[in-house]
């Protein structure tokens, strides 16, 4: 029964890796030219051009509730397809939109391809619920190994079909998106698993805090404003250096390649990250990357070559991942079970919707203030989180002297 149940653990993570290399190439296409292509239907006025890259991130954020409820009513193959749909609707609507040349209606198609990007989100999630406990781990790795393939494809797609469709610019990529969706839905196909909802959770009788009471843990606040700081320093910068790349004279294809490291940069090192954890503990791992995002802005403003734009893009996504993950685990620790479902809807929609404001922001950054503002502000976010980490390491040692005594 448990080499069966293993080898059905094995089998359904590496569906779900195979699909997320292909529907997740949805995102970094989205983002390396959601702001170019933002920036070819405005007229005059730019500041404006993020906002279908906004419009991407706003969608994953507002999808995450419905689509943990669709998938649990419908189960993991029946809710997963469903996100493939809503995925190639919006590739469908963002050609359309760039056809009619309709700014808003290509901002659309990217807040559909969203809300299909959270139906993705849910992938190691499901991996993990379908695998015996001594390969969860192993589960969530398959599926993160499929982040690095989609870090690879999407750009890729974006180079060859960018002018596929000329002479309506990136058309061809939106295409793609559908086709990618279509090949990921068959890949979904051969999924069986159970629903979600035939999960329990050990501890979930446990008496639930009130949510202001949860929150108001200094672990929690400083897990909380990490998760924040360092993901809407992410999405900030790295919305920003597509435009910026093309306005220092590079071309689109080598700002998608840009991208390209950076993804891999943000997933490459999650197999090893849980590990480092384990042996410094979080408040470290954290601390190491809030650094590696300052090292990103230093270099981001030591010039305008290539290799800078694109070493700062790789810093960036070793940053996002050791600070965000980082993060991710002080604020697991903060509540029980019984509170799980309330304090992670409140994380996320603080997270979420602190980078479409970020993603947002990038455009108008740049565009009033250019690309070296945008790594300014690196410093003081950065500040006020390892002030937070300080804080909280005061305090728990005060906690353990007090302890002792």
């Amino acid at each position: 029964m448990n080499a069966a149940q293993d080898a059905g653990a094995r089998r359904t993570a590496l569906i779900l890796a195979a699909s997320q290399a292909i529907i997740g190439s949805a995102a970094p296409i989205s983002i390396s030219i959601g702001g170019l292509a933002g920036f070819y239907l405005l007229g005059d006025d730019k500041s404006l051009a993020t906002v279908p890259v906004t419009a991407y991130t706003v969608g994953v954020a507002i999808g995450a509730i419905p689509a943990a409820t669709i998938i649990k009513g419908m189960g993991q193959r029946g809710g997963f397809m469903t996100g493939t749909g809503i995925t190639a609707l919006g590739g469908a609507i963002a050609t359309l939109g760039l056809y009619e040349f309709s700014f808003w209606l290509f901002a659309l198609g990217l807040l559909a391809i969203g809300l299909g990007g959270a139906f993705v989100q849910q992938f190691r999630f499901a991996a993990a619920d379908n695998a015996p406990p001594a390969f969860k781990a192993r589960a969530i790795s398959f599926v993160l190994a499929g982040g690095i393939v989609t870090a690879i494809l999407g750009p890729q797609v974006v180079i060859f079909t960018r002018e596929m469709l000329a002479p309506v610019m990136f058309a061809g990529s939106f295409v793609s998106v559908i086709a990618l969706a279509a090949v990921g839905a068959v890949i979904l196909a051969f999924l069986r698993t159970r629903t979600s909802g035939s999960q329990t959770s050990a501890g979930a009788d446990e008496p639930a805090r009130p949510l202001a009471e949860i929150v108001r843990q200094p672990i929690f606040a400083v897990g909380l404003l990490c998760a924040v700081g360092t993901y809407a320093l992410m999405s900030l910068v790295m919305t920003g250096a597509p435009l910026a790349m093309v306005g220092c004279g590079f071309s689109p294809d080598e700002a998608a390649l840009g991208i390209s490291w950076h993804v891999m940069a943000m997933f490459g090192p999650s197999f090893f990250t849980g590990r480092l954890i384990a042996r410094f503990g979080r408040e470290k791992i954290v601390a190491t990357g809030l650094l590696l995002l300052i090292g990103c802005a230093i270099v981001a403003l030591s010039g305008i070559a290539l290799w800078q734009f694109w070493t700062a893009l790789i810093l960036l996504g070793l940053g996002w991942n050791f600070g965000f993950i980082g993060s991710t685990a002080m604020v697991a620790d903060a509540y029980r079970n019984s509170e799980k479902g309330k304090v992670q809807g409140f994380h996320d929609f603080v997270l979420f919707g602190s980078v479409a404001v970020a993603s947002f922001m990038a455009g108008v950054v740049y565009n009033h203030w250019g690309w070296e503002m945008l790594n300014w502000i690196v410093f003081p976010v950065v500040g006020l989180c390892l002030v937070g980490l300080g804080g909280l390491y005061v305090l728990t040692r005060h906690e353990r002297v007090a302890a002792v005594h």
